[in-house]
């Protein structure tokens, strides 16, 4: 990931943050202090304060032109596939030095091939089936009440290789904010943006998707 990708990703999983710059109430320097940090966990190297101030300004030089950025039709020839029943299960850093991320993923992979793992600036996670296998293997590891969140659904977004996909996130949560629905998490793969919403949102953040998916093609 690049700069400018982490530097939306963690704007955006801040609800709080993300509104504020849509305002334009916020200072760039003084954001791009709080999560130097958090980005260089992410990419697991030294970054420098101006390029991190650049990355916010450029982020929050794309509300000010939204009429612009719908024009460019960020979820054009996008595909969807929601998957509810979805348990979020998260390892921290500290967890993750007495235990093998390897003999995790070959746990999960024994019970399931429906996962997703992740690597965030603080620990390693896995979205999965809530199956009773899953919920079995983590009794062999401590503070398990603390590790995951259930009750969740996600929305896999695959946005085609050659398109822009640096807009589809805040595009996504601004259009489900709109309509009542937060995001509970975001993640990027090399081929796809997977949301992670509360199940009883799902179906109906996915019609809302779909509509705009199939309203784009209406116009080309």
């Amino acid at each position: 990931m690049s700069v400018p990708e982490v530097v939306r990703e963690i704007i955006t999983r801040n609800r709080s943050i993300y509104d504020c710059m849509k305002m334009d109430l916020i200072n760039y320097t003084a954001l791009a202090v709080k999560i130097q940090p958090e980005i260089e966990k992410i990419l697991g190297d030294s970054v420098n304060l101006n390029t991190i101030v650049v990355a916010i300004k450029r982020y929050a030089d794309s509300f000010a032109i939204k009429e612009e950025v719908k024009d460019d039709y960020v979820l054009k020839n996008a595909r969807l596939a929601l998957t509810d029943g979805i348990v979020d299960i998260k390892f921290s850093m500290k967890d993750s030095e007495e235990m093998d991320p390897t003999t995790i993923l070959d746990q999960f992979s024994k019970i399931t091939d429906n996962y997703e793992f992740f690597r965030v600036s603080d620990s390693f996670r896995f979205l999965t089936e809530d199956i009773d296998e899953i919920r079995q293997m983590l009794k062999q590891y401590p503070n398990r009440e603390n590790m995951f969140r259930t009750g969740l659904a996600k929305i896999k977004i695959s946005i085609p290789p050659n398109q822009n996909r640096s807009d589809v996130v805040s595009f996504v949560a601004e259009i489900l904010h709109f309509e009542g629905i937060e995001i509970r998490n975001a993640y990027f793969s090399q081929d796809s943006i997977i949301i992670v919403l509360d199940e009883i949102h799902a179906s109906k953040a996915y019609d809302i998707l779909r509509s705009e998916i199939t309203k784009t093609k209406a116009q080309y």
